[in-house]
């Protein structure tokens, strides 16, 4: 007996040598498009991710436990955002996910996080749809949030904005993606209730460069403005266009004139060109001044790709941190229901959030918190009534 109760008590002395193994860490599913036309949008989204998990882990983790974030590149393709969301949740690889930019992959991949009961929070993705797909008295349980404004209140600043102007005969510009042809959708439908119907509405491909035919009938019809639902690329084709064919009418759209590859794309045939916006690179409070120091500091840049995208990327993980500790495990109905019902106050650089989400209502942006931005100089900033009133 000796022998075996000396070989129990070696085990047991090895085993109290070896230091306690670090707590697992938690799990968040970072899904976007890091390749392509939208990747401006997506790889600032996943560096606001990235400046939030860092601050997060330093203080502390959730529940004492850092953070893991597992990214995939979704390629603005929606066969492969489904396929991503699939894995990541039949093969229980995340405990929660942030991100999607383009309205058509979420679409896609939404289905699989609420089947598998995994909160969601939407960073980028503006589609109305998205946070209703779901909704009650239907679904008992939505686990879809956002954190970015909605078409609806898009659409509702750029007519605002085309109203107070005094424009009346608009020609629409809209890509044929889900994002594209919800935006211009609800773009009919927003003016028709202020009773303007467009001059012409007009469809492009993604990858379209030329849109002077285009742009030469909405002239020949009239049009007194251009308004906008695409991404970057092709619209700095219709800027480009525009000048093309000596044809100077502004040009206002939705927030994607904001992204670097419009604005370095169209150079000087891109000033002026106004979006509503949820942040602005300005440092105009604290909050943002660090907010912006830091992502320039850590990723050696003096101008965001898609200055929205960062900041509700960063918002985004932030309330969801906010979630999980609230409910003190990371149980998915646990993380839905503390979502639903915040405590205390989430400081964001979009904006502060105190309780953002309820059952009825998964939308953290209100229009109150939307701003309008102007192209100037190469980046954007606050449309001032200076500013305006210089257009």
């Amino acid at each position: 007996m000796k022998p075996i109760k000396l070989a129990v008590m070696t085990t047991m002395l090895a085993f109290a040598c070896v230091p306690a193994r670090a707590a697992e860490p938690i799990h968040i599913g970072v899904i976007g498009p890091f390749t392509g036309g939208s990747a401006a949008m997506g790889i600032s989204m996943l560096q606001g991710i990235e400046l939030a998990a860092a601050e997060i882990d330093k203080a502390g983790g959730i529940l004492g436990r850092r953070l893991e974030l597992i990214e995939r590149n979704d390629q603005a393709n929606n066969d492969r955002g489904a396929q991503i969301a699939e894995e990541l949740t039949k093969g229980g690889l995340v405990d929660a996910a942030v991100g999607f930019v383009n309205t058509g992959v979420a679409l896609a991949a939404l289905p699989y996080f609420e089947e598998a009961r995994i909160p969601l929070v939407l960073s980028v993705a503006t589609g109305g749809l998205l946070t209703r797909q779901f909704a009650p008295p239907e679904y008992a349980e939505n686990y879809i949030f956002r954190v970015s404004a909605n078409t609806r209140i898009e659409v509702g600043k750029i007519v605002d904005i085309v109203m107070a102007r005094g424009y009346r005969r608009v020609a629409i510009f809209a890509d044929t993606t889900s994002y594209g042809q919800v935006g211009r959708h609800d773009l009919i439908k927003a003016l028709a209730a202020n009773g303007i119907a467009a001059v012409l509405n007009e469809k492009f491909n993604i990858g379209d460069n030329d849109m002077t035919e285009q742009l030469a009938r909405a002239h020949a019809a009239g049009a007194d403005i251009v308004l906008t639902y695409g991404i970057g690329p092709e619209l700095a084709a219709i800027a480009n266009g525009r000048a093309r064919i000596g044809w100077p009418v502004p040009m206002i759209g939705s927030w994607t004139l904001s992204m670097s590859n419009f604005i370095d794309a169209a150079g000087a045939d891109g000033e002026g060109a106004v979006m509503p916006q949820t942040f602005i690179e300005e440092a105009d409070t604290p909050r943002h001044a660090a907010f912006v120091h830091d992502f320039h500091a850590n990723y050696h840049t003096e101008r965001m790709d898609s200055p929205p995208s960062a900041a509700q990327g960063y918002d985004s993980l932030y309330l969801l941190a906010a979630a999980i500790e609230q409910a003190g495990a990371l149980d998915g109905s646990k993380v839905r229901a503390a979502l639903e019902d915040l405590h205390g106050i989430v400081e964001g650089v979009v904006q502060l959030y105190k309780k953002p989400f309820s059952p009825a209502d998964h939308e953290a942006v209100s229009a109150a918190e939307v701003v309008y931005g102007i192209v100037k100089d190469g980046r954007v900033v606050r449309l001032t009534p200076e500013r305006q009133a210089a257009r």
